[in-house]
């Protein structure tokens, strides 16, 4: 009898939508980022966005999920020095994990500190180059730096990925008119 509940949840896990193995590793995000950067308007993207955000924040080890799942709520809470010690340490149990160096370049840009964000931007889009939060995270640190052309190049990348994205397109929009010397 105990037979039965055992194979129907080993079933119920096949199934499951996100992999045992998500993160930027997943086979099934080719497929998605295709259909992201064909997506006919804003809703069918967004959509696949969150099919994508789904897989990069997962992990196969519970621990580093847990971290993972810490971490955002200190973010949320803008609790950014523990954010920051808790994704310091996901970055240590799990050096290859994408999304983890993405979400501590997060903290250091929202803690002012731009260019420790942007070596963490660098070694996420290392792991993950079509990192479209990444290229655009770096669009805004430039911003902050001031450097305008890097800061567009950043957001044109980042379309170039995920076109439908509207932070990176208005941002672009701005800084070319401020470069033509138009008010923005």
């Amino acid at each position: 009898m105990r037979v039965l509940p055992a194979i129907l949840l080993l079933f119920s896990l096949a199934l499951s939508p996100i992999a045992v193995r998500a993160d930027q590793s997943d086979p099934e995000l080719d497929e998605l980022f295709q259909q992201l950067h064909d997506a006919p308007d804003e809703l069918a993207a967004r959509q696949i966005e969150q099919r994508i955000w789904a897989i990069w924040v997962a992990h196969e080890d519970a621990e580093v999920s847990g971290l993972m799942e810490i971490g955002m709520g200190q973010m949320a809470h803008r609790n950014y020095p523990s954010a920051l010690e808790t994704f310091e340490e996901m970055v240590s149990l799990a050096p290859d994990f994408a999304e983890a160096w993405n979400k501590r370049a997060t903290v250091h840009w929202l803690m002012g500190n731009n260019q420790d964000s942007l070596a963490d931007i660098d070694k996420t889009l290392a792991l993950e180059p079509r990192h479209f939060g990444a290229l655009s995270g770096r669009g805004l640190v430039y911003v902050n730096l001031e450097e305008w052309e890097l800061a567009l190049q950043a957001f044109d990348d980042a379309l170039a990925v995920y076109p439908q994205m509207i932070g990176p397109r208005l941002n672009g929009d701005a800084i070319r008119m401020m470069l033509e010397g138009q008010p923005i």
